[in-house]
């Protein structure tokens, strides 16, 4: 992939063999403010020019395949092809011909010869996703190439030459991996070189609000409207107390979401479960709901309130008491309340101002 000028890096847009069959997300979107944010560019930056492999690390969502076009645009490569393959898409069987081509003939199908994704990177980057799903015995002919800069495709005695940079993401641990003989160690220790971990969005702090508006000015000019969409401020209350398991690509999601609902520029109601339905907690017995909470408080005064209300209600009380039970030792009654430690801080930042 060439390009005409540097300054093109801000935009990604050119066709590349990006994953399978998807197209390039615009590296505009590799936004924020916060101090993690910011130190990770930083560190991305500095490590860009280096020529040697990079592992990214990073929950899903958080922006990995960002972060590989941003390495390669900054790198010395820029104007070579950036080259991606998803590991977890494709079955161990198609993933080594899908790495390194294969001859015609070399197996039931194979009526030519194809090239593979090393072979296509020449002069470039290859950046392998999720690669700690990929099968061992295909481990080591990555370590192969990564050491020798030469492999054979699929059904050919034929060396390949080829100068490639990897770049590798994650969220599993390699090392755990590694030391369950799950991992060659040999090849973590060649593709990390350095090792950049991506913050998750609930560590950002002040990039929820900050990426938030612009997802939604975004959305609303496809959407042909004039005024710039606003988030009131119980909108802006559940956007910063959510825990966004999905990171910022359940951000973008949510955020579209809503203001695609809204008819106004005013956004009020942000919907973060799409598959979740009233009828079904409405339709509960109504002598479920007439229990108390541990013991304490009566639930029957929950019955003449409106199901949102009542939701957030029994929310509080149940944080309350579970609180007030571990003398407010937050890890201890995330567990009595059956949540991981970040769920229950999504949770109380999000009923704060109520519980204190």
């Amino acid at each position: 992939m060439k390009h005409e000028s540097r300054d093109q890096n801000k935009h990604f847009r050119g066709k590349s063999p990006m994953g399978l069959g998807r197209t390039p997300v615009g590296l505009e979107e590799a936004l924020g403010q916060s101090e993690q944010f910011l130190v990770f560019q930083e560190k991305l930056s500095r490590v860009a020019p280096i020529d040697r492999p990079v592992l990214l690390i990073g929950e899903r969502g958080t922006g990995k395949e960002l972060a590989a076009s941003r390495l390669h645009f900054l790198s010395n490569r820029w104007q070579g092809p950036l080259v991606a393959l998803n590991c977890s898409a494709l079955t161990p069987s198609l993933i080594e011909s899908e790495l390194f081509g294969y001859e015609k003939g070399a197996f039931t199908g194979a009526d030519r010869r194809r090239a593979g994704r090393f072979e296509t990177a020449d002069k470039g980057t290859l950046f392998l996703d999720e690669i700690g799903s990929i099968p061992m015995e295909v481990q080591e002919k990555i370590l192969r190439v990564v050491e020798y800069g030469t492999f054979e495709p699929v059904g050919s005695s034929r060396s390949i030459e080829v100068d490639v940079r990897i770049i590798a993401a994650t969220n599993a641990d390699l090392t755990a991996l590694a030391a369950k003989d799950r991992f060659k160690r040999d090849l973590l220790d060649r593709l990390s070189f350095e090792a950049l971990i991506l913050p998750p969005l609930r560590e950002r702090e002040g990039d929820i609000l900050f990426l938030s508006n612009h997802f939604a000015g975004r959305m609303a000019l496809e959407l042909g409207r004039t005024e710039a969409p606003r988030f009131d401020k119980e909108a802006i209350k559940a956007l910063e107390g959510h825990s966004w398991p999905g990171n910022v690509r359940e951000l973008k999601n949510v955020v579209e979401r809503a203001v695609y609902r809204s008819d106004s520029s005013l956004i009020t109601n942000i919907a973060f479960d799409l598959f979740e339905s009233s009828y079904e907690e409405s339709a509960l017995p109504k002598k479920t709901l007439s229990r108390t909470v541990s013991g304490g408080q009566s639930l029957e005064d929950l019955w003449d309130k409106p199901l949102k209300e009542a939701i957030r209600e029994l929310r509080v009380r149940l944080l309350r008491r579970r609180l007030k039970e571990t003398k407010y030792n937050q890890r201890k009654a995330a567990q009595l309340l059956g949540l991981t430690y970040d769920q229950f801080r999504g949770l109380y930042r999000k009923f704060r101002d109520t519980l204190e």
